[in-house]
């Protein structure tokens, strides 16, 4: 850009994990911008993230369900927002995602090249997708240069998101929790299929060997996810299943985000509740079976990605096409407790 912007327009992403990753944008814009205003156009579902990003100035939301094309509810937006704004950033790579900052004539709009959206943004990026393995990196590229130089892990600074002590208070209040005895927080979903779901009797494994040393377990999800967390608690030995909870589907995001900062560690599978526990700093073990970690990994100093790395995998299919899912299947609980020893220092 020719001049310093004071306020920028990002076209979010629509994925709870997506949005969270592209916080690694909001920094590196607010680094090279420190009195730059950031304002994010998302669903509304992101406004518990992005409120608690430090570099958003606003989430904007996006009236729209995931999909809809409405070409003149979009540029009904944009010409709203016109004159607010000296620079846009569109993270998806749908022409719809563009329209918005190409309707509100924000005069540099700029994205990857995606569903020919030339016009629709005037600072085309063509992707090398070899040369921009990760997803932070091609998030972080936007920002620099078409130029500079690949962006390297070591010069992307984590998500990080802050929760404060009185919502995390109140939002154990709200559900009759405390943190007498330490938590693990349990994520057994995935929005994107079975193929990412490590099994529910692993998964209670762990639980009943948390318990049994001491600790107490919250499962976190969504509502499709309470029968999975209801499964694991029904796996426990009687006398521990007061000590789990099953949170998945009785909670807002927001919620879940606040009660997550208070966990001691967190297992999860490869989804968007993972993601936000490593921009809490959670100490993390993630189980990966039909993805990798290669794309799109939990940023984070205490974080293990467990796999087996069998011949099959990652296939990154919604469900197992060879119908024996033993990418997960066959990864053992007891694999899953050894890597959560190794980062809580409890080996």
């Amino acid at each position: 850009m020719s001049q310093t912007p004071s306020a920028i327009l990002v076209v979010g992403p629509s994925w709870v994990g997506d949005m969270v990753m592209a916080q690694t944008l909001f920094s590196e814009l607010r680094r090279q911008y420190p009195e730059c205003a950031i304002d994010v156009l998302a669903p509304a579902w992101c406004r518990p993230l992005l409120s608690r990003m430090p570099e958003v100035r606003d989430a904007l939301s996006l009236p729209f369900d995931h999909g809809d094309l409405k070409l003149g509810e979009r540029h009904a937006l944009g010409k709203r927002l016109r004159g607010q704004y000296q620079q846009a950033y569109v993270l998806p790579n749908s022409l719809k995602s563009a329209l918005v900052p190409w309707s509100a004539r924000v005069p540099v709009r700029t994205g990857w090249r995606g569903e020919m959206r030339y016009g629709l943004l005037n600072d085309v990026r063509k992707l090398d997708k070899d040369a921009y393995p990760l997803m932070v990196q091609r998030f972080v590229a936007l920002a620099l240069p078409a130029d500079a130089p690949v962006p390297g892990l070591e010069s992307i600074k984590a998500p990080h998101l802050n929760v404060s002590e009185d919502a995390r208070r109140e939002a154990m209040a709200s559900h009759g929790l405390n943190t007498d005895k330490p938590v693990l927080g349990l994520c057994p979903g995935a929005e994107f299929g079975p193929a990412k779901r490590w099994p529910e009797h692993h998964y209670a494994a762990v639980a009943q060997h948390w318990i049994d040393n001491g600790g107490q377990v919250w499962i976190f999800g969504s509502a499709k996810d309470k029968p999975v967390a209801e499964t694991i608690v029904n796996s426990l030995t009687e006398e521990s299943r007061e000590r789990a909870a099953v949170l998945a589907g009785n909670t807002s995001l927001e919620e879940a985000v606040d009660l997550l900062s208070a966990t001691a560690s967190v297992v999860s599978n490869d989804s968007g509740l993972m993601h936000i526990a490593a921009a809490l700093k959670r100490p993390l073990v993630s189980v990966y079976g039909s993805t990798s970690p290669g794309f799109t990994p939990p940023l984070g100093e205490r974080v293990a990605a467990v796999r087996l790395g069998l011949e099959c995998s990652p296939c990154f299919k919604r469900e197992c096409p060879l119908g024996h899912l033993d990418c997960l299947r066959k990864l053992p609980p007891q694999q899953v407790v050894d890597a959560l020893g190794q980062l809580t220092g409890d080996e």
